[in-house]
């Protein structure tokens, strides 16, 4: 994050509340997008398995599933409709298992090419992604923020992050006009909120 990220969300913030303005200073400038540790097809299998759980239990369930292969390289390999039930005793539900069988089938397709999918704006890539069965529009901006970096994405539909945000306002507009102030950097202003209800996605 530059300093000029941060002076800005300081200021959009201190146009806002008090309490806001303050949350954004306490934590200070924000570290660096972290690289994508997974492929891009499994980082975001690893988001649809880990929606709705806490930190530690997405954790393990993806420890579960990870471990039905040998290698990373070969685990989408797996995802297919003769292992659903391997799947599900990994502790994912039906509609996630049927999700991720949906997002490898898109991979061998060729559809979720990484460098592809960098290429195109924001927008065009969340529509790309939402066609796939079971993804969202909040998959697809945890991709967007966590994977391609993208600077300027409110995922409206992150319970956390909006309700966050609500409590530092004390505004009932939409949190999409709140948060609209920050642009070009309503990502960082998620990963505030995150950081200040200490509640980060597992991703």
């Amino acid at each position: 994050m530059t300093q000029h990220a941060h002076d800005h969300c300081l200021s959009a913030a201190a146009d806002l509340s008090p309490e806001l303005h303050h949350s954004i200073a306490r934590q200070g400038l924000l570290a660096p997008w972290r690289a994508p540790s997974l492929a891009f097809p499994l980082s975001l299998c690893r988001s649809v398995a880990g929606q709705q759980l806490s930190v530690k239990a997405a954790a393990s369930i993806w420890a579960r599933v990870a471990a039905l292969s040998e290698t990373q390289d070969s685990l989408l390999e797996t995802f297919c409709e003769n292992q659903a039930d391997r799947m599900r005793a990994c502790g994912l539900s039906g509609a996630k298992v049927k999700t991720l069988l949906a997002i490898a089938e898109a991979n061998r397709q060729g559809a979720l090419e990484a460098d592809v999918l960098r290429a195109m704006p924001p927008e065009d890539r969340s529509d790309r992604l939402v066609e796939i069965w079971g993804v969202g529009r909040w998959t697809a901006d945890m991709a967007n923020i966590f994977y391609f970096g993208e600077p300027d994405i409110w995922p409206d539909g992150d319970v956390t992050a909006r309700k966050t945000l609500e409590k530092l306002t004390s505004k009932r507009r939409k949190t999409v006009r709140t948060a609209a102030r920050f642009a070009p950097y309503r990502s960082y202003l998620a990963r505030y909120m995150w950081r200040h209800a200490d509640a980060p996605p597992d991703l």
